[in-house]
Formats: structure tokens, C-alpha cells, sequence
């Protein structure tokens, strides 16, 4: 298990995510686009399993490069129980998932939605790339049931 890297992330209650104090475990899951269709499907299914995770003693904390701002607009439509981080800096190319796409034949880099389970030493337990939305949350959930 490697450790994650030293990362801060602005987040939408004010607070400020620092990789290396967390105190519980937590799911970290990054989405390309705060208000979009599959960014929002996700945010809400996460949502769902919110109390699932707390009752496993996880924090979930979803990010994105979109200002705090944004990201605050976005929890308050889907009426998030949990915070969303703003990286506007280096943090996902720290992470490896600032890559490069294609769209229309348009290359630009964005995020490449993943999510990590990091424990309370700052390891990085699991690590899911490429993430397609339909059923990921529940997914991430069985693996933090299975690893209590």
C-alpha cells in the first residue's frame, strides 16, 4: 500500500481536506464537472450510501477542479450530506488522474473520475480509475464493508 501524496483541497463547509491529518478513514471520489449529468448521478448515489458509510466509521469527501463556489451550488441542489473539495491546484496531477482526453475528436486534459479509500495512516487502501458511475458507489461501499 503506498501512502497518498501530501494534497489540500478547499472544501464547500469552510474546512480545508489535508491528506496527511486525516483522522478516520475516508472515500475521496473525484468527478470531471460539478452540475453535469453523470457528476450529479454520482454525487447522489454516493448521497445514498452516505449513512452506510457513517455507521463504517468512513467520511466520504467528493472533488473536483471547479471552484468552491460551484461546488457549493452543486451540494445544495442534490442536498449532500457530506462535502465537496475544490482542487485548483496540482492536487490531480499529484494523484495521477489529470490526463488527457478526447472529445469530437478535441483533445484537452481533465480528470479521470476515480476514487480512493484511504485509511486513517494516510494509505491508500483501493484505488478505482476510469470509474463508470452506474453502481460505483455501492461497489465502494461492499469493499469498505468487507475490509471492517
Amino acid at each position: 500500500m503506498k501512502k497518498i501524496p501530501k494534497i489540500k483541497l478547499n472544501l464547500t463547509n469552510n474546512k480545508e481536506f489535508d491528506s496527511l491529518k486525516i483522522k478516520s478513514p475516508t472515500v475521496l471520489f473525484f468527478y470531471p464537472k460539478a452540475l453535469t449529468g453523470g457528476c450529479s448521478v454520482e454525487v447522489a448515489d454516493f448521497q445514498k450510501f452516505f449513512n452506510k458509510f457513517k455507521k463504517l466509521g468512513f467520511e466520504i469527501i467528493g472533488a473536483s477542479k471547479d471552484p468552491v463556489e460551484r461546488n457549493r451550488k452543486f451540494l445544495e441542489k442534490y442536498k449532500l450530506k457530506y462535502p465537496l473539495g475544490s482542487d485548483e491546484g496540482k492536487n490531480c496531477e499529484k494523484l495521477g488522474i489529470w490526463i488527457e482526453k478526447s472529445m469530437y475528436g478535441r483533445k484537452y486534459f481533465g480528470i479521470d473520475r476515480s476514487t480512493f479509500i484511504i485509511d486513517n495512516n494516510c494509505k491508500i487502501l483501493n484505488q478505482w480509475n476510469k470509474v463508470k458511475v452506474k453502481g460505483h458507489a455501492e461497489e465502494v461501499y461492499n469493499f469498505c464493508r468487507d475490509l471492517k
